[in-house]
């Protein structure tokens, strides 16, 4: 069978999965803390019809002879670029100025994961937590202890995380407990989806355990800081998305024209022996 055929059906299943990840993208533009990605290709094991001949005795050398058996796709990468900041005003609404994660947690023991979505919410026993109930961490690994509404009568989150609260004697002091954690990952790529807007630590992500005890803003380890009144929105360029999806429709076209190709090629051959 011909080459080419083989060829072509590896390129549109490429450009099959290329599209599937730009239609990801682009239905994700306004969630909340999305990161986009993209797919990467690279090329299958060349066929060898000849090898190297090195020069000798005078005669130059001769280059290998090798044909192309398709494509295969190499990666699908994260891009964790930031997203533009949408204020809202809200108290609780924050996001992160730089690097780092925010921590949450299903329930206090709940397992770890990683969000860059900063639409928390506080319930009605006084608990800080994500749109789907999963509990905040504060620095320390703990998640964060209820706020006292008898005691506070409101509060601000500064840049460090720290909760700033309003006594009902009108004096303002920070609330013990109250620091939300930002955790930094060496390679955030290397972080899996696992829906919600959250993450889940991999040993390619990093390689020792993460670390609960660090807090916004710290230049030594590279937090970024926390802007309340704000959400990060998603990092999807609809522009370039675009122009990505034109791309891979042509692409999977010229790689169907392959096999139709190579059909008629085919097809001229059996037609020989006529």
């Amino acid at each position: 069978m011909l080459r080419s055929l083989y060829s072509g059906v590896s390129g549109m299943r490429g450009f099959q999965t290329k599209l599937d990840v730009i239609g990801n993208n682009i239905a994700n533009v306004n969630t909340i803390g999305f990161k986009g990605s993209r797919a990467m290709f690279k090329d299958i094991l060349s066929q060898t019809v000849a090898g190297v001949t090195a020069p000798a005795d005078g005669g130059g050398g001769i280059n290998a002879k090798q044909i192309g058996l398709g494509v295969t796709l190499a990666a699908i990468d994260t891009l964790h670029t930031p997203g533009s900041a949408m204020t809202t005003n809200v108290v609780t609404d924050v996001r992160i100025d730089g690097d780092g994660f925010f921590a949450v947690r299903n329930g206090e023991d709940g397992g770890i994961f990683l969000t860059r979505d900063g639409n928390f919410k506080v319930d009605a026993a006084g608990q800080i937590v994500t749109a789907d109930g999963y509990r905040v961490v504060g620095v320390g690994g703990e998640v964060l202890p209820p706020i006292d509404t008898a005691a506070v009568t409101a509060f601000s989150i500064d840049q460090n995380g720290q909760f700033i609260g309003v006594n009902v004697d009108g004096t303002s002091a920070p609330i013990d407990g109250m620091q939300i954690a930002v955790v930094k990952v060496t390679n955030p790529a290397g972080l899996e989806k696992v829906g919600g807007n959250m993450y889940r630590t991999t040993p390619n992500a990093s390689a020792e355990e993460l670390n609960l005890d660090t807090v916004a803003n710290d230049p030594a380890i590279g937090t970024g800081a926390i802007i309340s009144g704000q959400l990060e929105m998603s990092n999807v360029d609809l522009t370039g998305e675009f122009t990505e999806m034109i791309v891979a429709q042509r692409g999977f076209q010229a790689n169907s024209k392959i096999i139709t190709t190579s059909d008629e090629v085919l097809q001229e051959i059996l037609s020989l022996k006529r």
